[in-house]
């Protein structure tokens, strides 16, 4: 066990990193941060920030050593690096999650090869081999740049075949890229996701099933409890806690799932960290995802997951500044709302600067008290 008053060093930056550092305090540890843009928001929170490029042998090295354990926000770390801090200190989820999950085409071999449900894909390397690709999938279908994609960044829709003609200009737009995944568009009746975390002995906790609305691909709101069957939300669970299993993660993995219109569970990706979905845990769990994750990865007991009530999570992002700071006094007017904001500086169109939960009696009247509320904050 890594006790409270150790320090943990976390990589990457960003809100994840910053909601770690704050759940982390409660329990007595302290946090360094490496993050080569500075300041950052889990700085602003930390006992120290490093900022360093990931090529600065030195300066890693200085971070592991000053650190008990090391996990991380944010996955698309060259492996390089992660070679260099196991060296030294431990580095949580592990080496095995972290080299599958930050690569589609590991991850999708690894979904296919485990006989795990994944949508059908194919593989690409040059304009030739994509057309050849997407005509093998058909259409609807997407093309998704095997390396460093989230939040719809690095995809491409294509609904017809005559938008797959000029493959040379998809494969341009993409940034020409070593390889894409070329992967079936599933028509869906809901997203999901399923947090799981898991310790180095092999034991685990679920949260639970989050029911998620994406807008231009980034995620805008969680519901929990997901409106579904009970059966559903078992089969998800059980997803979770398997894939946990197989790739030996000591922290926490979140696994996002398509539902098909045949009511079975689709694996759509995987992060092997704290996720967007699972925000609504800080106010609706009795342990949050956050906590969670250090309790795993210093090896303390794991904390009860009980909903304590029906709740909503609304993403914010920095469009809701364009005209100005929002007005959340009328927001937290509501007294069963919580305000997060993640202090990150400039408001962009698309970048998440915050987001609120709300909490209720029943699932629809929370939710429809959570739109009324952002709609306000868009008037």
């Amino acid at each position: 066990m890594i006790a409270p008053g150790s320090t943990i060093g976390i990589l990457g930056g960003g809100q994840l990193g910053r909601m770690l550092i704050l759940a982390g305090r409660a329990l007595g540890y302290r946090f360094h941060v490496f993050e080569p843009k500075g300041p950052c928001a889990a700085g602003m929170v930390a006992d120290r920030e490093v900022n360093a490029d990931y090529d600065d042998e030195a300066a890693l090295r200085g971070f592991a050593e000053a650190v008990d354990v090391i996990t991380l926000e944010f996955e698309n770390i060259p492996a390089e690096v992660i070679e260099t801090l196991s060296a030294i200190k431990p580095v949580l989820p592990g080496k095995q999650a972290l080299h599958i999950c930050q690569h589609r085409q590991r991850e999708k071999d690894f979904l296919k090869a485990s006989g795990l449900p994944c949508v059908p894909f194919e593989y690409a390397e040059s304009p030739t081999s994509l057309k050849n690709a997407v005509h093998a999938i058909g259409f609807p279908c997407v093309i998704k740049t095997a390396a460093f994609g989230y939040d719809g960044k690095g995809q491409i829709k294509l609904n017809a075949p005559h938008e797959a003609e000029d493959c040379d200009y998809l494969w341009e737009f993409l940034g020409e890229p070593p390889r894409v995944v070329v992967e079936k568009w599933i028509h869906h009746v809901g997203e999901f996701s399923v947090i799981c975390a898991r310790k180095a002995d092999g034991s685990k906790v679920t949260l639970p099933m989050a029911e998620n609305i994406h807008v231009d691909h980034i995620l805008h709101a969680s519901i929990v409890p997901a409106r579904v069957t009970d059966s559903t939300r078992a089969a998800g669970e059980a997803l979770a806690r398997q894939i946990a299993d197989r790739l030996e993660v000591v922290g926490l993995i979140a696994v996002e799932l398509f539902l098909a219109e045949s009511g079975d569970l689709i694996i759509n990706e995987m992060a092997p960290r704290p996720h967007n979905s699972g925000h609504y845990s800080i106010e609706g769990c009795f342990t949050s995802q956050f906590e969670q994750h250090i309790r795993a990865v210093t090896d303390l007991p794991f904390g009860s997951v009980a909903l304590h009530r029906p709740t909503v999570m609304i993403n914010l992002l920095g469009d809701l500044w364009e005209q100005g700071t929002p007005d959340w006094a009328a927001l937290l007017a509501d007294p069963q709302c919580k305000l997060h904001l993640y202090d990150k500086g400039a408001a962009r169109p698309g970048r998440k600067m915050g987001h609120f939960t709300v909490m209720g009696d029943d699932i629809e009247s929370t939710l429809e008290r959570a739109n009324q509320h952002f709609e306000l904050l868009q008037s």
